[in-house]
């Protein structure tokens, strides 16, 4: 399993869009986003620089459909 980087909000979003994700609209400080063909959103926070907590990515990686490995590649 490969080790989580540290990435903030708009980082992962930068890499979500990159397979396909979309930002479909933003509720607050959470960036909602839906692939076509996509069973769930994913609901990215962005709060500043602030980087993600490790389980926070990791659900939201998980939530994508990809692996650590697929999103470490895309960064």
């Amino acid at each position: 399993m490969s080790e989580l980087p540290s990435v903030t909000g708009m980082e992962a979003i930068a890499v979500f869009e990159k397979h396909g994700f979309a930002v479909v609209r933003v509720s607050g400080s959470h960036h909602i986003m839906k692939r076509d063909g996509h069973r769930f959103v994913v609901s990215v926070p962005v709060h500043g620089r602030k980087p993600l907590k490790k389980g926070t990515l990791r659900g939201l990686i998980n939530g994508a459909g990809l692996t650590v490995e697929e999103f470490v590649e895309s960064l």
